[in-house]
């Protein structure tokens, strides 16, 4: 028997006292505006610091749930001196709870199911001094803290090691990378030329007229320069028609396309489409001549060639316009040597990638693992 289950049978073995929040906690809402990126204290805003003061307000340990908006309902810890911006609101634990304890029981409460609003999500204090609390003796909450505080502790190190390894496997495969696409520049075996030369065509798309709105109730898949983001592209959000493509820019262009962002967020990304689909204006689509080089390997110098080729933009959006692509130099080396450097960046990016989706999964596990534990300890018969 646990040290936490011999406590409830010797403290509490026919159930604990349930109270509301307001019977244990003060609930009210910070009031400072202020704004300022330097001072001598901590402004404490929804989810963390969001600015500086030169006074403060607090000097004790404070439980904040983020009032307003799109962190409605998120609680974290506020500790030593600081103040509360407008929009979070205080609870401050009275008597003798433990106030991590508190803490605890809130998060597993899931307060943002208590927002009300669409467009700017709203937590009143009314409803949060409602939530009724299991309240089992001091000696328990105290062990339950212990418990989770060393679950968290474990659970945090393990998101942490996983992350590092990722980290680490990006950065094998960008130095394998940069070094395969490195050229000696008097390798007679080399040859520099343009995007425009190695390809068979170039191209950009068109939007259809959003007016219409049958020209989106196709089966054509659409691109947009968005869902460009080095990756292989099997399906696109948009569909359209095949008269949004007559009485438009849009074209279809074949599988195995290297397209290239030209404007907005992602520009000097690229993906390759495994799928024949149109694209928007703003994707430059090369159709590589595999005569002369491999997609593939166009695609993996051009990864290598990000930050570059995004300096080419222009204009606030720094568009880059598809005249720089098509003449942006590529060094083509024979056929042969190309596959091995796709072969080998294959194995790695696979490899990046697996971690990539399966790292995710993994922490979502772990912290499912962690919810579940979490919500058995705080979980209590109560008492009549």
């Amino acid at each position: 028997m646990s040290k936490l289950q011999e406590l409830i049978k010797e403290l509490c073995p026919d159930g604990v006292e349930f109270k509301k929040l307001e019977e244990v906690c003060e609930i009210f809402s910070g009031k400072n505006k202020q704004k300022k990126e330097q001072g001598k204290y901590p402004v404490y805003g929804s989810t963390g610091i969001i600015a500086y003061c030169d006074n403060y307000q607090y000097d004790k340990e404070q439980l904040l749930i983020a009032r307003v908006g799109a962190n409605a309902g998120f609680i974290h810890i506020a500790n030593g001196k600081y103040d509360v911006s407008d929009n979070t609101l205080i609870v401050d634990v009275i008597g003798t709870c433990n106030s991590i304890y508190i803490y605890y029981v809130l998060v597993n409460s899931n307060i943002n199911r208590y927002s009300k609003g669409g467009g700017q999500p709203l937590v009143t204090a009314s409803d949060i001094k409602k939530i009724e609390i299991p309240l089992p003796p001091l000696e328990i909450q105290n062990e339950i803290v212990r418990i989770l505080d060393t679950f968290t502790s474990h659970t945090a190190e393990l998101q942490a090691e996983l992350q590092a390894e990722l980290q680490a496997r990006k950065e094998q495969y960008e130095y394998y990378r940069n070094k395969l696409l490195t050229f000696d520049e008097n390798d007679e075996r080399v040859k520099w030329m343009t995007l425009g030369e190695v390809s068979v065509n170039v191209c950009s798309g068109g939007t259809p007229s959003t007016s219409n709105k049958k020209y989106y109730q196709g089966h054509i898949p659409w691109l947009r320069t968005q869902e460009v983001d080095w990756k292989d592209v099997f399906y696109t959000k948009i569909k359209i028609s095949e008269d949004a493509i007559k009485n438009s820019s849009a074209k279809i262009i074949p599988p195995n396309c290297v397209i290239v962002a030209m404007y907005g967020a992602t520009a000097g990304k690229t993906c390759i489409n495994k799928i024949p689909l149109t694209t928007n204006q703003a994707c430059c689509n090369l159709e590589i001549n595999k005569d002369i080089a491999l997609y593939k390997y166009v695609y993996y110098w051009l990864y290598k060639e990000y930050y570059k080729l995004k300096a080419l933009g222009e204009g606030s959006q720094s568009n880059i316009s598809g005249k720089k692509i098509k003449s942006y130099a590529i060094p083509i080396p024979p056929l042969s040597e190309q596959q091995r450097i796709v072969s080998i960046l294959d194995k790695f990016e696979s490899l990046v990638n697996d971690l990539s989706e399966g790292l995710p999964a993994e922490i979502t596990v772990v912290q499912e693992q962690y919810e579940y534990y979490r919500n058995k300890l705080l979980t209590f018969k109560r008492k009549s």
